[in-house]
């Protein structure tokens, strides 16, 4: 009788599940910065009712639109400008310095332990909605965080490798 195979070495991993503890985010291929926590990565149809006369079993149950939830980003503070840099380009794509809103290609790509890029998701047409810094407080010991949430029209997964 054959053995079913080893779920980590069918994958092509080592490790399986991998950790969803490392991962990086880049725009039109630049490295914005690494995050600890990532949000959205979904996709929903929405389904349509149909009630047809004369069919009294069931409801017709087609798809509708797709939809793309806004990703968010999150992680400390960093030294790093890169990623409040691309909000304030594109804010000034569309407002008084320009009329048309600069789209880009954002990547969120899974890294393993080692630094390996193990998979990416590549979001089409993205662009910052809302960076949000964090919370000052003198009386407080909790970490200085900032949240970037961005929109786009979907997104497409790859591995590497």
């Amino acid at each position: 009788m054959p053995k079913a195979p080893n779920t980590a070495a069918a994958s092509g991993w080592t490790v399986w599940p991998p950790a969803a503890s490392f991962f990086i985010f880049e725009v039109d291929g630049v490295e914005i910065g690494a995050f600890t926590a990532v949000q959205g990565l979904q996709v929903e149809v929405d389904v349509v009712e149909y009630v047809e006369g004369g069919t009294n079993g069931y409801v017709h149950r087609l798809p509708g639109r797709v939809r793309w939830p806004n990703v968010v980003l999150r992680r400390g503070i960093t030294k790093s400008d890169a990623l409040f840099d691309w909000f304030k380009k594109t804010i000034e794509s569309f407002g008084d310095k320009g009329n048309k809103l600069e789209r880009c290609t954002g990547a969120i790509t899974l890294l393993d332990e080692a630094g390996v890029r193990l998979r990416s998701w590549e979001m089409e047409g993205a662009f910052p909605v809302a960076w949000r810094g964090p919370e000052l407080n003198a009386d407080g010991d909790a970490a200085s965080r900032e949240e970037l949430e961005i929109g786009h029209h979907g997104f497409r997964a790859a591995t590497f490798g």
